[in-house]
């Protein structure tokens, strides 16, 4: 019986035994061949080299042995790798988000949270995308990952076998907050889940420019709460005087309409003082005019 995690750890610890188990053999016999070697026959013994003929025998032996060994470990490679491919029909799908620097997972009924949360022992189908750059997604105790490529559609399915809280990594580097990049998957009973899927609140239900924010991964690097992320927070930033460098120049301006605008298409043109070049991207033909002065009303209640 499969105790693993995920239906899928019983195969890839197999093939992971099988790949040491073979390479510490081969480390051992290779190494102590070396040792012999060197003491039967070391120059003290042999001083005079001695050329010694081809053996065709013992050439064909160390090319066919290698090659059993490579087929014989495809073999189990792939059958461990080829039933990660295959979605069974009935799983269930949930959209997995990457972006600059925190995952979002998308549920039926168009709700989202920041936590993954599946029903034990039903196939789950998670597709992969990215807003922004490449990310890598992981869950080690299920034994899976893929890449999460801009404009590639990817996947992953898995059967939790396991309830409980298992970590979530970005395996490729992303950014300057890559290693926070981080959260879980919480396997609960179908009851449970049914529960927990009810209390979620649909992604249309918060603010418009909350949900602009969250869609162009702007709360990966400002919080909400005012703690400091990569750049500064937006509670209480409507309205607030800030010392920016224009033009290599430092300036005091008020944080108004035409400040966070601005910033939003031209984030290097008014520096705040302390912060660095190039970290955040333009937004320009992104965010569209609506959408800019929705994420400024929203700013505003961040008091």
């Amino acid at each position: 019986m499969n105790t693993g995690a995920s239906n899928f750890v019983e195969g890839v610890d197999w093939v992971f035994k099988l790949l040491f188990g073979i390479s510490a053999f081969f480390l051992i016999v290779i190494t102590a061949m070396m040792i012999f070697f060197v003491i039967r026959y070391n120059r003290k013994r042999h001083p005079k080299a001695v050329q010694i003929k081809d053996n065709m025998a013992l050439e064909i032996t160390w090319i066919t042995i290698p090659v059993i060994i490579v087929l014989f470990l495809f073999y189990y490679g792939f059958s461990a790798f080829q039933p990660m491919i295959w979605v069974p029909k009935d799983a269930m799908k949930v959209k997995v988000i990457g972006k600059m620097w925190q995952w979002s997972f998308e549920y039926p009924g168009n709700k989202v949270a920041d936590t993954l949360v599946l029903p034990l022992n039903r196939p789950v189908k998670l597709d992969l995308v990215s807003v922004d750059v490449i990310h890598g997604f992981s869950i080690p105790a299920f034994r899976v990952k893929e890449d999460v490529v801009p404009g590639k559609n990817n996947y992953m399915w898995f059967t939790p076998q396991q309830t409980g809280n298992f970590e979530i990594f970005c395996t490729a580097y992303c950014g300057v907050r890559h290693s926070y990049m981080g959260t879980k998957v919480r396997v609960v009973t179908p009851r449970q889940y049914d529960q927990w899927l009810a209390s979620v609140k649909v992604a249309s239900e918060e603010p418009g420019g909350l949900q602009v924010l969250k869609k162009n991964a702007c709360t990966g690097c400002h919080s909400l709460d005012g703690s400091k992320l990569v750049s500064a927070s937006f509670k209480g930033l409507y309205g607030k005087t800030e010392t920016v460098v224009t033009n290599g120049t430092e300036r005091k301006v008020k944080v108004d309409d035409e400040y966070i605008t601005t910033s939003i298409y031209e984030p290097d043109k008014d520096l705040v003082s302390g912060y660095s070049k190039g970290i955040m991207k333009s937004y320009k033909g992104i965010v569209k005019e609506d959408e800019a002065k929705m994420i400024i009303e929203y700013l505003k209640t961040l008091k």
